[in-house]
């Protein structure tokens, strides 16, 4: 399975020992903007390069220690800070939107024409056991994600047409189009595998065997309740300027905890170091106590811009005739009272998304510009006329009581679409009622949703909760067996890299990617088709503007929550840089985590 290619590579090899002119290459790309860090930088802003090294750093997880290949789609998740051992191609700064530095690759070039991209691997690139990364072990990690994931499927084999390798440090690799942001994005996902450990292993399976890798950390010790990571002191890319001031702990462990109560009290009693509290009940009133008031105990938040969007969303399946109907599904948007839950459930601490992409420059604000209206243009006549002279909005509630107004405007928007309430039971033409399911896998979601099914009874809508164990919460999604589902539907700033897979008609039919509502709109198509292959950021946040006012008027979703902002504790015995800067990344999650440039303040001198 994995050799398939060797005999092309290798022809391909000898016919091209070297470039025949040396590409100009870089030390980062972008696509959208131009680097904010130049050949020389070095480091990032957001790491202290006179870190100390040292002491150890406790996390929670709530994902079992079960898995250690690295692999996507083998249905076993990865244990929580595997990606701390795998070096990638590229690494993406927490302080830029779409800029991409090298890690692996100490050289990139893009051709003229866009097609193809010359990659220069860094010559002190090593394994852990002291063998030199090549450019095989890139084409047979290429392999790897085609072959054994429906990701690499989707991500990757969609668009890269060949790799060329042309010597151990340096290949091309030719996209079937041209590149795209979405593109260069993808290539800072998968992991490098050294092809000769996996000579007679499989790389897709399951395994507790810790791999051989190449990054800044390894496994140290586990067992199915903990997994401990030591730091590489020799690790080769220690002092590179993407690395400098980060990684800088001996140690770092991920305690299991399946209850998040149980992790709550760990951390109080200092068995963990940093809580992330995802819960603002708990934020407001399980810490207000002498003993979590004391000075050691630090509180915190962020505003974080890596994730836009909706947090939460409720989808309609546009497979179900009832929905197919814009006016229903406006209406249903109407009946969702989201002043109440926010005030009862959330403490005020909740923003509505009244856009696809909230919390960025690509929202669509106020009317269109001019140069929206005259890229919507073409399509008027497919377009619904609110989207050229109105501002979308959606009702405001003083969030006590039922919502007359939204409601009396739905049971409109509901007629006019040609439903009848009959004895209190709403009705098509055909007699029959109106009823569906709304699914989720989240039982906390319950609270949030029965509010909801009580303003649709009242429309004469009987809805029903499912909740869903995540097996079948998998089939339903793939199969659209859903009416309506609670999902998240929020976006990596900036969003381009997941329009297709949102969005796109191609991702509509069951078993398919992420556009579960079914969307099979050739307006949308195109517009995201053009954000693909945006050249400036000016450009792409013009289209998504005006995609997004064209899906927001659409009423494929019922818009909940932007992404709140990370809450977190700890324990006052850490360093930290200036992180007001590294907007763009999570304290511990994606692959440029903050925190990785956190230090504690009694470590001792390096070692």
């Amino acid at each position: 399975m994995i050799d398939r290619r060797a005999a092309t590579l290798a022809s391909l090899l000898l016919a091209s020992m070297c470039l025949a002119e040396q590409p100009p290459y870089q030390h980062g790309i972008s696509l959208l903007h131009e680097l904010k860090y130049p050949a020389d930088f070095p480091h990032f802003d957001y790491a202290n390069p006179s870190a100390p090294k040292g002491g150890s750093l406790t996390l929670s997880t709530t994902w079992p220690v079960r898995n250690f290949s690295g692999a996507w789609g083998t249905g076993v998740s990865n244990a929580s800070g595997l990606e701390r051992t795998m070096d990638r191609l590229f690494v993406r700064s927490a302080d830029e939107p779409s800029a991409l530095y090298g890690l692996l690759v100490d050289g990139v070039a893009l051709s003229e024409d866009r097609k193809s991209l010359y990659l220069r691997l860094h010559e002190a690139a090593r394994w852990h056991d002291g063998v030199p990364v090549t450019t095989r072990d890139v084409s047979f990690s290429y392999d790897v994600m085609e072959d054994t994931s429906l990701a690499g499927k989707v991500y990757l084999r969609s668009w890269i047409e060949s790799f060329e390798v042309v010597n151990d440090r340096e290949l091309v690799i030719h996209h079937r189009d041209v590149f795209t942001h979405s593109n260069l994005l993808a290539l800072t996902t998968f992991p490098m595998r050294p092809a000769h450990y996996y000579a007679d292993r499989d790389p897709g399976q399951v395994t507790l065997e810790p791999p051989l890798v190449s990054g800044p950390y390894r496994i140290a010790e586990f067992s199915r309740n903990y997994v401990a990571y030591e730091r590489v002191p020799d690790y080769w890319a220690r002092d590179l300027p993407v690395n400098l001031g980060r990684h800088n702990f001996d140690a770092i462990r991920y305690d299991v905890y399946r209850d998040a109560t149980v992790a709550r009290e760990a951390f109080r009693k200092g068995l963990l170091d940093i809580f992330f509290e995802t819960d603002v009940r708990y934020w407001h009133t399980a810490y207000d106590t002498p003993a979590q008031n004391a000075p050691r105990l630090l509180r915190d938040t962020r505003r974080v811009g890596k994730a836009i969007g909706q947090e939460r969303a409720l989808t309609f399946n546009l497979n179900r005739a009832m929905f197919r109907d814009a006016r229903v599904r406006e209406a249903l948007t109407l009946a969702f009272d989201f002043e109440w839950q926010n005030r009862v459930f959330h403490y005020d601490t909740q923003y509505r998304a009244l856009s696809y992409f909230a919390g960025s420059p690509m929202a669509a604000r106020g009317l269109p510009t001019e140069e929206e209206i005259a890229l919507l243009a073409p399509y008027r006549d497919q377009l619904p006329e609110r989207v050229f002279t109105d501002v979308f909005q959606l009702p405001v509630s003083f969030g006590r009581g039922a919502n007359r107004a939204a409601l009396q405007r739905a049971r409109q928007l509901l007629a006019d679409a040609g439903w009848t309430l009959v004895d209190g039971r709403l009705e098509n033409p055909d007699r029959e009622p109106f009823t569906f399911e709304i699914a989720t896998q989240n039982a906390w979601a319950k609270r949030l949703l029965l509010p909801f099914v009580d303003s649709l009874a009242s429309l004469g809508i009987e809805a029903r909760l499912r909740l869903l164990d995540n097996v079948t919460a998998v089939r339903f999604k793939r199969e659209r067996r859903f009416d309506m589902y609670f999902r998240g539907l929020d976006f990596l700033n900036p969003p381009l890299a997941q329009l297709v897979t949102y969005f796109g008609s191609a991702n509509a039919e069951a078993g398919m990617g992420g556009n579960l509502a079914g969307i099979r709109d050739p307006v949308v198509d195109d517009l995201v088709e053009l954000a693909q292959r945006a050249p400036t950021m000016a450009a792409a946040t013009t289209i998504c503007r005006a995609l997004d006012r064209v899906l927001l008027w659409g009423f494929y979703h019922i818009p909940l929550n932007m992404p709140e902002e990370e809450r977190f504790l700890y324990w006052d015995k850490f360093g930290r840089a200036d992180e007001t800067v590294a907007a763009y990344e999570y304290l511990d999650g994606g692959l440029a985590r903050v925190i990785d440039s956190w230090w504690r303040r009694d470590a001792g001198p390096d070692h």
